[in-house]
C-alpha cells in the first residue's frame, strides 16, 4: 500500500501544472455559465461560456495573450460585419451571399497579416448570420457579442489569478529543465559518435527531441514578459537562458554533422579519450545546471569540462604538430575542423548558461 501510495503521489507531481489547469478550466466553465443566467441572452450565454473555456490557458501570460487578442478580433469583426448589415440589404439568398463575402474578404485578409484579428472573421459569420436567426439587428448582435466575449476573457484572467495559479515564468523553468536534459543526453551520445559509427536516424531523432525541447521554451518567453509588464513576475528577464539554450541546441546541430562519421583512424584513437572525458563531463555540467535552475540554486562549476576541452586542443595541436593531419582528406579536414569549431563554442555557451542560472538564483 506505502508502493503504491508513493508511486501515486509522484505520477500526480509530475502533472500537477495539469491538474491545476483542468481545475482551473471547469471553474471558467462554471462561472462563466452562472454569471450568464443574469441576462436575457441568445442561447443562453453559450458564446460566454465558449469563450472562458478557450481562453482558459496554462498560465497566466498565457491567458492574457488570448484574451487580448481575442477581444481585438472580435471587436474589429463585430463592428465591421455591424456596418455591413446595416448598409447591405440582404432579403435574397444571392444578397446573403454577397454580404457573407463583403465581410469575410477583408477580415480574412487582416487575419492573415496578423494573428490577433484570427478570430475577426468567425465573429462576422455569427453577427450575420445570428441576427436573423433571432431577430436582432447587426448592431444589437454586434454588441451581445463583444459582452459575451468581454465577459468571457474576464472570467478567464481572473480564475488564472486566483484559482491556484501558474505563472508562465514557473513553467518556463520546468521546460528549461527538460530541454537541458534532451541536451544532455543528446550530447553524450552524438560526440561519441565521432569515435564509432551511429544511425543517421538516431542523430536525428536526438537533435529533434532536443529542438522541440527548446521550442517548448521559447514559447514561454512571451506569455512570462506579459506578466512582466503587469507586474506579476518580478523575476530576470528569461531572454538570455532562453539565447543559451538555442546556441546550446545549434552546438548539438554542428557536432551532429560532424559525427555523422567517425573520424579518420588516425585522428579517433589519439584523440578518443578526451572525446569520451568531454562526452561525460558535457552531460552531467548540463544535467547538473538543469536541476541548479529548477531549485533556483548557485550553477555548477564548469571547470572539468573546459579542462577536457583544453586536453582535446592539446591533443590536437599534437597531431597537427606531429603532421599527421596533412594526410586528411578536404571533407575529413572540414570535419575535424567542425568538431573543433563546435566544442569551443560550446565551452563560451556553458559560461552564459551558468551566468544566467547564476541571476535565477540571485532573484529566488
Amino acid at each position: 500500500m506505502a508502493a503504491a501510495i508513493a508511486w501515486l503521489r509522484d505520477r500526480i507531481g509530475a502533472r500537477k501544472a495539469a491538474l491545476r489547469f483542468c481545475i482551473r478550466l471547469t471553474a471558467a466553465a462554471l462561472l462563466s455559465f452562472a454569471l450568464m443566467q443574469f441576462w436575457t441572452l441568445p442561447l443562453r450565454g453559450l458564446w460566454a461560456v465558449i469563450t472562458a473555456v478557450v481562453l482558459m490557458q496554462m498560465s497566466i501570460g498565457g491567458s492574457l495573450r488570448a484574451t487580448t487578442e481575442y477581444v481585438i478580433g472580435t471587436s474589429v469583426g463585430a463592428l465591421y460585419a455591424s456596418v455591413v448589415g446595416v448598409l447591405v440589404p440582404q432579403h435574397t439568398m444571392l444578397q446573403m451571399m454577397g454580404v457573407l463575402a463583403l465581410a469575410v474578404a477583408p477580415l480574412a485578409y487582416l487575419a492573415a497579416l496578423s494573428p490577433s484579428f484570427r478570430v475577426a472573421p468567425f465573429t462576422a459569420v455569427i453577427v450575420l448570420l445570428l441576427s436573423g436567426q433571432f431577430g436582432e439587428s447587426p448592431v444589437a448582435s454586434a454588441f451581445t457579442r463583444v459582452g459575451e466575449v468581454v465577459l468571457g476573457g474576464a472570467v478567464a484572467i481572473l480564475v488564472s489569478l486566483l484559482i491556484l495559479p501558474d505563472r508562465a515564468h514557473g513553467l518556463g523553468l520546468d521546460a528549461a529543465r527538460r530541454a537541458l536534459y534532451q541536451l544532455a543526453d543528446a550530447f553524450s551520445v552524438i560526440v561519441m559518435g565521432c569515435t564509432k559509427p551511429l544511425a543517421g536516424d538516431a542523430i536525428r531523432d536526438m537533435q529533434d527531441e532536443a529542438g522541440r525541447a527548446v521550442t517548448a521554451f521559447q514559447g514561454m518567453i512571451d506569455e512570462a514578459q506579459r506578466e512582466q509588464l503587469i507586474g506579476l513576475a518580478p523575476r530576470p528577464d528569461p531572454g538570455p537562458l532562453s539565447r543559451t539554450l538555442l546556441r546550446l541546441r545549434h552546438d548539438l546541430v554542428i557536432i551532429g554533422r560532424a559525427a555523422a562519421s567517425p573520424l579518420p583512424e588516425s585522428m579517433a584513437r589519439p584523440l578518443e579519450s578526451s572525446l569520451t572525458a568531454i562526452a561525460a563531463t558535457g552531460r552531467d555540467e548540463l544535467r547538473a545546471a538543469a536541476d541548479a535552475l529548477a531549485a533556483r540554486k548557485a550553477p555548477p562549476d564548469t571547470a572539468r569540462f573546459e579542462k577536457a576541452l583544453d586536453s582535446f586542443a592539446a591533443e590536437l595541436t599534437a597531431l597537427r604538430r606531429e603532421g599527421l593531419t596533412i594526410p586528411l582528406s578536404t571533407s575529413e579536414a572540414e570535419q575535424l575542423f567542425a568538431l573543433s569549431f563546435a566544442l569551443e563554442q560550446l565551452r563560451q555557451n556553458f559560461r552564459d548558461l551558468a551566468r544566467a542560472i547564476g541571476e535565477w538564483a540571485k532573484r529566488r
